[in-house]
């Protein structure tokens, strides 16, 4: 990764660029996601433009592929070493595929397990109530 500054910017320049909140952006520093180069003689702080814009589009997408800000955490630093993190990332990432097949799969037997529930609750809406809160849900044996 280059050390040569090219824009220095304040946050709120940050915040239009990006979209991002000027709280999001803090939040992010407070998170050693992003950093500020220095401050001003008044105390705001300044980011290398293009660097900082570069980091907040990933921690966005990284973010968007159900990434923690802890796991972009540490696949910036293993970038701030000069290393890239891709096949960390492509790791993350296929085990995020069996993450989700299982959810489908879950889901699935959740929506098989609902529909049986509907098959049979007309009738029950037809019946006179008991003590049950809702007989769709809860058999009489229950």
């Amino acid at each position: 990764m280059s050390t040569e500054v090219t824009n220095l910017v304040k946050i709120g320049e940050l915040s239009k660029s990006t979209g991002l909140p000027i709280k999001t952006i803090r939040y992010y520093e407070d998170l050693d996601l992003i950093h500020a180069v220095k401050r001003t003689q008044g105390g705001f702080r300044l980011f290398d433009e293009k660097t900082t814009v570069i980091r907040l589009q990933f921690i966005r997408q990284a973010q968007t592929l159900g990434m923690s800000l802890d796991e972009i955490r540490e696949f910036l630093k293993l970038r701030d070493r000069g290393e890239l993190p891709c096949h960390d990332i492509k790791d993350h990432l296929e085990n995020k595929v069996v993450q989700i097949e299982e959810q489908i799969e879950a889901l699935k037997h959740l929506q098989c397990q609902i529909k049986l529930l509907l098959a049979g609750a007309d009738p029950i809406l037809e019946a006179p109530p008991d003590e049950r809160i809702c007989p769709i849900i809860q058999p009489e044996d229950y």
